[in-house]
């Protein structure tokens, strides 16, 4: 079988479960080219695989980067990212911000998450048709990381768009959009920080602005990556999941039927369901600090791996009949939010409390809600889900 893991033709209309299913029979730890000259990287595609190199930063490393075509260029300490630095200093910077992202946090949020899908759902109804990932999906996680942030809703959309040119191809955008993406992305982040020194408020940005770490505050550097960051991934997994899930769900109509016929029994089993299923992060990249081994395979200091979420959450040995989506299966140890350890998903929580928020809506409003035309993928090998899916429902009162 050809495995071409990187190009992005090979996730239109969703992951390649078919290499991936030949890859964890085959070769589990597989050599793969880099498409732009690049030394290489081994594909890990199996569960157990997976979740063992997750737990063990003290050997394979967030840092440089967790991107497979990052530079092998140690970024000094005030220029890195949370999610490309490992314990202890990203302990110390996640620890700026777990408050916000506690069980505790996300239940103090609930009403306030699903007043605002009431309200994504009220701008669609009277319509009857939309594009469910622009007015629906994408809406709901750039409201509330607006909110969290203490930036206007309205820009909390603009930048959800930055983030969907900043995880394209480069072959799928203009020349240079991905660098102007991010350059705008830092300048609105410059701005909030001024305004933000001047009138400090409950918000994430001025609770950042006030830190320190080991007795120093965030550079304006490590502060525009955090807020990246924010943005980011407080969008991603949610909007994804919830575009890539209802579509999985239009398409087994049988699956939807039975969901909403007990929704209030099912929604938790099937959120986790739709999560493991849809694998939103295709991957993220581990970096070896050591020669090591991993399933028999030599792996030397400074290799990458790529860990593939999306094969790991298809792994027969860990789910029965793992291509089939079963709203009720449990139990689900998927690893959507990444496997445990040091770089477990710090919003896990908070998507949860979103997505459930947002498929209550959508599942008890939206009467006979169908496509309306072909999804478009998002032309991205790290990050999977639709970019467009028309839909249309029957209209009804805000």
């Amino acid at each position: 079988m050809e495995i071409s893991l990187l190009d992005p033709a090979s996730y239109v209309g969703g992951q390649p479960h078919d290499q991936f299913r030949w890859l964890r029979e085959n070769a589990p730890v597989h050599r793969h080219e880099e498409l732009d000259g690049g030394p290489g990287y081994w594909a890990i595609t199996r569960y157990d695989d997976l979740r063992a190199i997750s737990r063990n930063h003290a050997v394979f490393s967030n840092e440089p980067s967790i991107m497979i075509a990052g530079t092998g260029v140690e970024a000094p300490d005030d220029n890195k990212m949370m999610l490309m630095c490992d314990p202890p200093y990203q302990t110390k910077l996640r620890r700026l911000v777990s408050g916000a992202f506690t069980p505790r946090a996300a239940r103090d949020l609930t009403p306030r998450i699903n007043h605002l899908a009431k309200q994504i759902i009220d701008e669609v109804i009277e319509r009857g048709e939309c594009d469910f990932v622009a007015d629906i999906a994408g809406e709901l996680p750039s409201y509330v990381i607006a909110e969290l942030l203490g930036i206007p809703l309205e820009d909390g959309r603009k930048l959800y768009q930055l983030t969907e040119t900043i995880h394209s191809t480069p072959d799928a955008v203009p020349e240079g959009a991905q660098v102007a993406a991010a350059t705008e992305m830092f300048i609105y982040a410059a701005s909030v920080a001024a305004k933000k020194r001047e009138n400090p408020g409950d918000d994430l940005v001025s609770q950042l602005l006030a830190a320190e770490v080991d007795g120093h505050r965030l550079s304006d550097m490590e502060f525009n990556l955090f807020f990246m960051l924010m943005v980011d991934a407080g969008g991603d997994t949610t909007r994804n999941l919830v575009a890539g899930g209802v579509l999985a769900l239009l398409e087994r109509p049988d699956e939807l039927a039975r969901l909403r016929g007990d929704l209030d029994q099912l929604l938790p089993s099937a959120r986790e369901e739709l999560l493991r299923f849809t694998s939103p992060v295709v991957y993220m990249r581990r970096t070896a600090k050591v020669d090591t081994e991993v399933a028999g395979q030599s792996i030397k200091a400074g290799d990458k791996l790529a860990l593939y979420y999306g094969s790991a959450n298809r792994d027969e040995t860990i789910f029965d009949d793992p291509d089939r989506l079963d709203v009720g299966r449990t139990p689900n140890h998927h690893v959507a939010f990444g496997a445990t350890g040091a770089h477990f998903c710090l919003g896990a929580q908070l998507a949860r409390v979103e997505i459930d928020a947002i498929l209550w809506e959508i599942l008890t409003r939206l009467e006979g809600l169908e496509l309306a035309g072909e999804p478009e993928w998002l032309s991205s090998n790290f990050i999977s889900g639709p970019r467009t899916m028309p839909v249309r429902f029957q209209a009804a009162a805000r």
